[in-house]
């Protein structure tokens, strides 16, 4: 007898984003047809993306997908990296999950991939670091409106060296694989003070310098920090879509959340 699929469904489905399929579908659609991303040529290897409700950075978010859509058959695995907002950890997260499901459907986890993280002593399973986690659901619509069909590998990330999330990115690396680092900015400045922080940390990514970047710049530093280390050991170009903030998308500027997307290519 087969056993039963092991299935995480969303945990923030009516709240981050709608928790109605029809309606998530035309969101998610016309985020992607509004968004100002212009076409390049090169397939994008990575991105970095936030992960807020929709409402506030799903059209940010969409500057980065838009950019896939010519490329959608040759993607057929997604790394997935975000931080740990719910559980403490030390080291990386994967999950004993087979499908992560979302409004749109179920999306099945790459289990061989997964089992190749084990030879990482701070790689560990932790399905209770997935559970809530919102920084990697509210990517799972996006892909699943770009990309026919492809396996997930989800991590979450809390205390890990910038070293160790570069090296599962070298152990997985491969021409059909994105690398989604799940990120935003700075949190409740003023709209002004956002704005600064925000920029310094987009020319510390165009840079490709980690160095520089703090927790406070962007909570999700570890996965980007990671990316950015391999981006420079394989000489990609980074490049910047999006740069904006809650003030300019659903909220007020007394008290703003950044965001950004880049794309890293050839």
């Amino acid at each position: 007898m087969n056993r039963q699929a092991h299935i995480r469904p969303p945990a923030v489905a009516g709240s981050f984003y709608s928790a109605n399929a029809d309606e998530l579908d035309s969101l998610v659609q016309g985020y992607l047809d509004n968004s100002k991303s212009q076409l390049n040529h090169t397939k994008p290897l990575a991105m970095i993306v936030p992960h807020a409700g929709l409402i506030y950075s799903g059209s940010i978010a969409a500057s980065g997908y838009s950019r896939l859509q010519p490329y959608a058959q040759q993607i057929t695995q997604v790394v997935l990296i975000g931080p740990s907002h719910h559980v403490p950890l030390l080291g990386i997260a994967t999950s004993s999950y087979d499908y992560f499901q979302t409004p749109l459907g179920d999306i099945p986890l790459d289990r061989e991939a997964i089992q190749k993280l084990n030879q990482f002593t701070f790689v560990n399973e932790n399905d209770s670091a997935h559970a809530q986690e919102h920084s990697l659901e509210v990517q799972l619509p996006f892909l699943q409106k770009i990309l026919p069909e492809f396996k997930l590998l989800p991590l979450v990330v809390s205390q890990a060296e910038d070293q160790q999330i570069s090296d599962i990115i070298e152990t997985l690396w491969s021409s059909s694989t994105l690398f989604l680092l799940s990120s935003d900015l700075s949190h409740f400045l003023n709209y002004e003070q956002a704005q600064q922080c925000d920029q310094a940390t987009c020319r510390a990514i165009e840079a490709l310098n980690p160095q520089v970047i703090n927790y406070e710049q962007a909570c999700g530093r570890a996965a980007i920090a990671g990316i950015l280390l391999s981006a420079k050991k394989h000489g990609l170009q980074v490049e910047t879509l999006d740069l904006r903030n809650s003030g300019d998308t659903a909220g007020d500027k007394n008290r703003v959340v950044g965001y950004g997307c880049w794309a890293f290519f050839k």
